[in-house]
């Protein structure tokens, strides 16, 4: 009998049988419903969000990315665009300090926009700003006292039910957090966000790699396998007037399983 891993990769001890729930139909329920609840049921990482508290499984995608490429220090100024429900901003509060819980080292700020209101985060700055609104880039660092050294967005268009529009919304509303960010970091600084893979973020793939010293295109494990979403993790901003956007080549595909040089 096949044996269960949990998300460290660790065997449960038990087998994937006995782990599985199953789910059954219920009168005015879709189907599609059903299949969606049976999956996070069955879900390691969303059982363990629950077991560490965070907010959504969604934490576990920042954390492998920044166990890979260490952009979330102490003392840092984080903006996490379209923070609700909040999961990336709680990683970055532990990880960058904001508490200042870890003695001697430097204490950053985690500031979270969203269009909605976002239950309270201990450590964080929350606000309901349109980050596509005149201003926001100097409210932005208003807030935070400063230019930020990482911004980094889980965002996702509303889905439409086609693939091909999905897809190029996402790659808009990614295109749109990166010139807010443009403005708003450090020379040096961070760029995070989601895209979907399918053939238009490559122009914004290219104008990522003119705009700052390191681009990758990363799948982090706990993205599940039949999505097709990936993120890009621009580091080294040049801290120049962006190149225009242009098609091109892809970002370079990094192997979350080996070191990054």
């Amino acid at each position: 009998m096949s044996t269960a891993k949990t998300p460290s990769g660790k065997s449960s001890g038990r087998g994937t049988r006995e782990l599985r729930v199953r789910v059954k139909t219920a009168k005015g329920r879709k189907l599609s419903s059903t299949l969606w609840l049976e999956r996070q049921l069955n879900d390691p990482y969303v059982q363990k969000a629950k077991l560490e508290g965070y907010r959504g499984r969604a934490a576990y995608k920042i954390i492998e990315l920044d166990d890979k490429f260490h952009f979330l220090r102490p003392g840092v100024r984080v903006v996490d665009l379209g923070c609700a429900p909040g999961g990336w901003t709680q990683v970055a509060v532990t990880r960058v300090n904001a508490l200042g819980a870890r003695r001697g080292k430097p204490q950053g700020h985690v500031l979270g926009v969203d269009l909605q209101d976002v239950l309270a985060i201990p450590g964080a700055d929350l606000h309901v700003l349109d980050f596509l609104a005149d201003g926001a880039d100097d409210q932005v660092k208003a807030w935070l006292g400063g230019p930020a050294d990482v911004v980094m967005s889980d965002m996702a268009a509303a889905s439409s039910g086609h693939k091909q529009t999905d897809h190029l919304r996402i790659v808009a509303l990614c295109e749109a957090a990166a010139y807010f960010a443009f403005d708003v970091l450090v020379p040096g600084g961070t760029f995070v966000a989601k895209v979907l893979a399918g053939g238009a973020e490559m122009g914004l793939l290219t104008m990522l790699k003119k705009n700052f010293q390191m681009v990758a295109n990363v799948k982090p494990p706990a993205s599940r396998a039949d999505s097709s979403e990936k993120y890009v993790v621009a580091m080294g901003y040049r801290g120049v007037a962006p190149a225009p956007f242009v098609d091109g080549p892809d970002a370079d595909d990094v192997d979350m399983g080996a070191s990054h040089t």
